[in-house]
């Protein structure tokens, strides 16, 4: 039976919500109305009454927007060379004195955003941001995402901090918010594009260090890549290998690669974004053309591109990486993988301990990843804030501390 007086409803918020946008745009002022209006016609808003009640005051007073700047070693791809860090931090002050972090993580050839156009991004949603609460989080984040739909990594750092502020209030870590599967995750261990010599090198340490899966970078020349692989096999015998093109080939070249590696008996646990991200019919001809796992990386950004990808069937499994997708979006990407029974992937662009930490707690409160990328870049001493989980090669190990698990700066 249809309720008219809640269809009329609807129409009506829906259209003074279009008024509004047209005659203001989106300012702060405008955004605010548009949330407000927003959580106005959810399912369910009276319903929840009695426990905003209980959670009344945890207002958003200050939002602090500071750049992350550090020097790296140079770490090749086939995007690009990696020499620095430049990322933003996000602090969220509520009224009861409670503070929140979040970390934006740009890679302009991933996600077409650098340092500047994240601060940009952050300080002009501060006026809408300052005034919230945090119990409306979810409001927040969609209505973020309407107006700055392309600045992911800037609405991924507030998204963090939105849910590190919550789940303090809450008393409970972020992972058990999100499920609790598990307080103990294993990462492999990135092998940039280096020369063969090199890799070798490298995988002999990481598999002394008890890494069991070693992740390399290929892409750029196909006799190179082959002798990296080649290499590293031979230096880590005992080793799983996952291997990334970050797009780098053409989906013939791909397939001669892959080809060549099986033909020396090298079997990797999956073969990662071989063809440019746009190219799903070039990716399934890899896939259809090899018994070698293939992985969808760049072409993910929303659940949209996930079910793209589930159906035009062009891969095996999909890496979630929340700056890509965000938070909220990502859990929609999983339950896509998982509902078709795609493989899940987490990995993270060049981050601190912060932003790692956030895909630690999601990876083990989500559950079910089994291809787990998240090597430190950097030691925990260089992460803006203190605490969070700990790392020991190869494993990160979740705390009980509520949110993140972050106490202070350092």
């Amino acid at each position: 039976m249809i309720n008219f007086k809640r269809a009329d409803h609807i129409n009506e918020v829906m259209s003074t919500r279009r008024a509004f946008i047209k005659k203001g745009g989106l300012t702060a002022g405008g955004l605010a109305t548009a949330t407000a209006l927003g959580a106005g016609i959810l399912p369910g808003s009276n319903r929840n009454s009695g426990r905003q009640e209980g959670m009344r005051g945890f207002t958003i007073t200050k939002m602090f927007i500071e750049p992350i700047n550090y020097e790296m070693e140079p770490f090749p791809i086939a995007l690009g060379v990696m020499t620095h860090l430049d990322n933003a931090l996000v602090t969220l002050v509520l009224e009861n004195g409670i503070e929140g972090y979040g970390e934006a993580a740009p890679i302009m050839t991933i996600n077409g955003e650098n340092q500047q156009t994240i601060l940009g991004a952050l300080n002009s949603c501060r006026e809408f941001i300052v005034g919230q609460d945090i119990n409306n989080y979810r409001a927040i984040a969609y209505t973020l995402k309407s107006a700055f739909w392309a600045q992911s990594a800037a609405r991924c750092a507030i998204e963090m901090a939105l849910l590190d502020t919550y789940t303090k209030t809450l008393g409970i870590p972020f992972y058990s918010f999100l499920g609790g599967t598990e307080t103990r995750i294993e990462t492999d261990y990135t092998i940039a594009i280096v020369p063969a010599d090199e890799a070798k090198k490298q995988a002999i340490k990481l598999a002394s260090e008890g890494f069991r899966v070693i992740k390399t970078k290929v892409g750029v020349n196909l006799k190179e890549d082959i002798d990296r692989v080649l290499a590293i096999k031979d230096g880590a015998p005992g080793c799983g290998m996952l291997i990334d093109a970050n797009q780098g080939y053409t989906p013939k070249t791909a397939l001669r690669f892959i080809n060549e590696v099986v033909g020396h008996g090298i079997y990797p646990v999956m073969f990662e974004q071989p063809v440019l991200k746009t190219d799903l019919a070039g990716m399934k001809f890899v896939r259809d053309n090899t018994e070698i796992m293939v992985g969808a990386d760049e072409s993910v950004f929303t659940r949209a591109d996930a079910i793209n990808v589930v159906r035009t069937g062009c891969a095996d499994a999909i890496n979630i990486k929340l700056m890509k997708s965000c938070i909220i979006e990502s859990l929609d990407i999983a339950a896509v993988a998982r509902s078709s029974n795609l493989k899940l992937m987490i990995g993270c662009m060049v981050e601190t301990n912060l932003a790692l930490a956030c895909a630690v707690h999601f990876a083990a409160g989500v559950g079910g990843f089994d291809f787990i990328d998240l090597d430190p870049s950097f030691d925990a001493s260089e992460c803006p804030v203190k605490g969070g989980p700990v790392y020991t090669a190869p494993y990160w190990t979740i705390g009980q501390g509520a949110g993140l698990g972050f106490t202070g700066r350092q």
